[in-house]
């Protein structure tokens, strides 16, 4: 009853405000981020071999995917061996500089430019990687729901949940996005962008 009730019937007027917000704030982001995205860029080159921009393939809205860009926080053969898998606590692919990318969630910044292209969104469920959403729509029911709008920079779930690693971690943070899928407003956006500097200059949730 919870995922069939009108709330989740969201109008076009919402989703075209909030797309047009999108647009307007990415743009504005991007640009005063330039500064720090620089500096972080010149600090991946001198910390570590490898590419400074880091391109993964991610699902998003209707289940359609992209590549979403990151700063590189991980050696570049991260997943030489054993392929796509979660990251955990202190991951020895995760370079030292990307510890604290990630603490900060610096590495996300680049995705300022997912956000002007129309493939994310500020605020919404995060795009996951086409391997596990596989296994985790087999595992969680209505899963895909969170595939409903455009994924985002940030958003509920991560701002009240750490990082997971597991399906357990999953279904508790699918909780969130569904409760944000039923609440969509730009009210509720701005409270979570707020959410999200305090966590940011905090690093709280961090790996």
């Amino acid at each position: 009853w919870f995922v069939f009730s009108d709330g989740f019937r969201r109008s076009t007027v919402t989703l075209i405000a909030k797309r047009a917000i999108d647009l307007a704030a990415g743009i504005a982001g991007l640009v005063v981020a330039l500064p720090v995205m620089a500096l972080v860029a010149i600090a991946i080159r001198l910390d570590s071999r490898g590419p400074i921009l880091y391109y993964q393939t991610r699902v998003g809205l209707r289940g359609k995917c992209f590549r979403v860009l990151k700063f590189r926080s991980m050696r570049p053969d991260a997943e030489a061996v054993n392929g796509a898998q979660w990251a955990i606590d202190n991951d020895p692919r995760v370079t030292r500089l990307g510890r604290f990318l990630r603490k900060y969630r610096l590495d996300e910044l680049p995705q300022f430019i997912n956000v002007i292209r129309g493939e994310m969104s500020l605020v919404g469920p995060r795009p996951e990687r086409p391997e596990f959403v596989e296994a985790l729509r087999k595992e969680i029911s209505y899963y895909d729901e969170r595939h409903s709008v455009r994924p985002g920079l940030t958003g509920w779930a991560q701002v009240q949940h750490s990082y997971g690693n597991s399906v357990e971690d999953a279904i508790r943070k699918l909780e969130y996005d569904l409760f944000y899928l039923k609440n969509v407003s730009t009210f509720f956006d701005c409270a979570i962008i707020l959410d999200t500097v305090r966590v940011v200059f905090t690093g709280r949730g961090g790996k």
